[in-house]
């Protein structure tokens, strides 16, 4: 599939997930990172499954993805479906992935690093304000029914 064979959901929900790790905002990913994103579109695959993947859509074998061919390697996992599960599917292993620890809350630092890794131009005092509204308590902590609320806006 290419990019324009995908909805505006799953457009949606690749780019965030490209977006997230192109960390410098380069317009390319990593092989490394490909695994880690599979597992956060709730794919649990094998370091070989992986590396074939990666090796159906980089001929060239650069070490590095753009969002076509990410989009590419991605088109048979993403589904969106009317009633949400497919997503509450992603949140909820996207939630895990960054609780490392298990503790089953995100500190509102952790938070504030993801936001800012799908949306680079939220200034700080946006984030802020985001935050704040979340974490109304003032805990410091943002449970998973917090962080959802976060991600769907």
């Amino acid at each position: 599939m290419s990019e324009q064979e995908y909805d505006k959901e799953q457009l949606r929900i690749l780019r965030n997930a490209f977006k997230a790790f192109d960390h410098d905002d380069k317009g390319f990913i990593e092989h490394a990172d490909v695994h880690q994103i599979l597992e956060i579109l709730g794919q649990k695959l094998d370091d070989k499954q992986v590396k074939g993947l990666i090796k159906e859509v980089d001929k060239s074998n650069s070490g590095k993805l753009d969002f076509a061919k990410f989009c590419k390697l991605a088109a048979r996992f993403v589904e969106v479906e009317e009633d949400g599960p497919v997503l509450m599917g992603e949140l909820k292993e996207a939630f895990r992935v960054y609780d490392r620890e298990g503790k089953g809350y995100l500190t509102v630092q952790v938070l504030r690093t993801i936001l800012k890794e799908l949306d680079d131009k939220l200034s700080n005092q946006d984030l802020d304000m985001i935050i704040d509204e979340i974490d109304a308590d003032g805990s410091g902590t943002v449970d998973f029914d917090e962080f959802v609320q976060v991600m769907t806006g």
